[in-house]
């Protein structure tokens, strides 16, 4: 067995106890706290849907200690006009992601995983490649826009596929924009967070969809 291991290794083990402890810091979140920031995270995002208008974006269903409620889709399908769409995740075997849509809580049903997922039609994997607004969950994210997610792989595949013209933000908890999350080789970036106290937060060097033209570095204002 090598003495050492090599750089991968290194920030894998790196990565699995960073994540052992947010998961832990998660879990003692008391039922309030959790409420509150569930209630921030959620204006704000749904602020940034108006502001957007997105024609189709993507999100989740948040279980547990997950920032955004888990009526954070059904709030996000009355924040988007009527005729864009609100994609869901559907865990596939292999761990990818497939995508359906979202038309109302009766369209959900429970998963593996505690999941819930969509029962309508499946769109395929490149459906997120589609979507102007990409919203993920993370454990964990630094000021690079690197994630930290719960080691399934499962949004790294989906990050690869969203072009370069789509907004990607990730729902964290406050305390989780961290400085630095160990890196893989397949590690993609998000460009912007949303926390409750700091609302949306850029952490990506280029230029985003609401930023000012001609300006790399300004400051996202919700207004």
């Amino acid at each position: 067995m090598p003495e050492f291991s090599d750089g991968a290794d290194v920030a894998h083990e790196a990565k699995r106890g960073l994540r052992i402890a947010r998961l832990a810091h998660r879990r003692s979140l008391t039922a309030e706290h959790r409420s509150e920031a569930a209630a921030r995270v959620q204006a704000e995002l749904i602020s940034l849907v108006r502001r957007l208008g997105p024609a189709r974006m993507t999100a989740y269903v948040p279980v547990g200690s997950e920032p955004g409620g888990a009526d954070l889709p059904e709030a996000l399908r009355a924040a988007l006009a009527p005729d864009a769409e609100l994609l869901l995740p559907v865990l596939r075997d292999d761990l990818d992601l497939d995508w359906a849509g979202y038309a109302d809580p009766g369209s959900l049903r429970a998963a593996g995983r505690g999941l819930r997922e969509p029962t309508g039609p499946r769109l395929g994997a490149l459906a997120v490649a589609t979507a102007d607004l990409v919203v993920v969950p993370a454990l964990a994210v630094d000021h690079r826009g690197f994630r930290l997610g719960r080691g399934g792989g499962s949004y790294d595949r989906a990050l690869a596929r969203v072009p370069a013209t789509a907004l990607t933000v990730a729902l964290l908890h406050d305390g989780e924009l961290i400085e630095a999350v160990p890196g893989e080789p397949h590690d993609l970036p998000v460009r912007a967070v949303i926390t409750p106290a700091a609302g949306l937060v850029k952490v990506w060097a280029g230029p985003l969809p609401l930023d000012e033209p001609g300006s790399d570095d300004a400051p996202l204002a919700l207004g």
